[in-house]
């Protein structure tokens, strides 16, 4: 909340210059025709339109399920390669892949848009069922990954998964904003949509593990200067998030920190409510927003292991009843 907050302030600071502009549009990626069949290998997902998204897979020798694993806003696919190795031991199988837009993807920093988000996980989970078949096949996303799977799994015609595990997701966006900011947002990415920002000396720590947040801060594939279109894109996928969490059908499991800097509590307590009751719910006292990369991030590497395997959380952080935040 801070983050976008932080940015819609000095957005206002550009809204006179913006005036004197030419008025712009949101730049949003295209899906090309689609003139190519898909294909998974070990290295890249060959989307129909012919792009080449980068692809990990940290592959156990007989798995006993798959993750398919969606970064969060700025990030890339690497965000999965400490609890992918470790996965393997646990007889799972993970597959990331950079979102277009992300990472080492086409058109880096450049919005991809929610439909070709989707589009693209839905092709990513037809090739893994084809590469995997008879596996189970389990969604995992962090932070925007989550508003992506959210979206995903409640769109019309989305392939069919085994369940979904949700890591602190981007689940608020424009009813979270007061009118001022809403304006101050739209305006913004419609006149000057390729200005860049950053988070820097906003105070937000989005981990405890202090040596991984300067390792992402001298990583060049992790986005720093976000565009304010990008940043409208964002909200927007998260709005739609939080509408269409109420319709999720698959058992879920959802993970959140207390020292959450960057969600707020409020949405994720709503969503909460939402969920299937086949679901768990489960929350860290010591956790922050990069709860798989936390100091204690081995534990949730084992709750998600567990849960997949057996339906349990050994942490033993499950929440047991609503709310899930007590009176402060």
């Amino acid at each position: 909340m801070q983050l976008i907050t932080a940015v819609f302030r000095k957005a206002a600071v550009y809204l006179f210059l913006g005036f004197l502009l030419t008025s712009c549009s949101p730049v949003v990626q295209q899906a090309g025709p689609s003139t190519m069949k898909a294909e998974l290998t070990d290295h890249y997902l060959q989307t129909p339109d012919g792009e080449k998204l980068p692809v990990k897979i940290w592959a156990a020798e007989e798995p006993v399920a798959v993750i398919i694993a969606v970064h969060g806003f700025n990030d890339y696919s690497n965000t999965y390669a400490y609890p992918g190795s470790w996965w393997i031991g646990e007889g799972l199988t993970t597959v990331a892949y950079d979102q277009r837009g992300f990472g080492l993807a086409p058109n880096f920093g450049i919005w991809p848009g929610q439909e070709l988000m989707i589009q693209d996980l839905a092709t990513m989970v037809t090739e893994v069922r084809a590469k995997y078949p008879g596996k189970p096949i389990y969604l995992l996303g962090e932070s925007m990954g989550g508003a992506v799977l959210i979206t995903a799994v409640t769109s019309e015609g989305f392939p069919k998964v085994d369940g979904v595990i949700l890591s602190a997701p981007a689940v608020w966006g424009w009813q979270a904003l007061n009118p001022f900011y809403q304006a101050v947002l739209w305006t913004a990415a419609h006149t000057f949509p390729d200005v860049k920002m950053t988070g820097q000396g906003m105070g937000i720590q989005a981990s405890d593990n202090i040596s991984m947040l300067r390792n992402l801060s001298a990583d060049p594939l992790f986005i720093k200067e976000i565009r304010i279109d990008s940043v409208y894109g964002l909200v927007g996928i998260m709005d739609a998030a939080y509408d269409d969490a109420k319709n999720i059908k698959l058992p879920t499991l959802l993970l959140y920190g207390e020292n959450d800097q960057l969600i707020p509590k409020e949405p994720i307590e709503k969503i909460a409510a939402e969920l299937p009751p086949e679901s768990d719910i489960v929350l860290y006292e010591e956790g922050w927003h990069m709860l798989m990369r936390d100091l204690q991030g081995p534990v949730v590497w084992r709750d998600i292991a567990d849960w997949i395997k057996k339906r349990e959380i050994p942490s033993g952080k499950k929440i047991a009843s609503l709310p899930l935040f007590k009176d402060e």
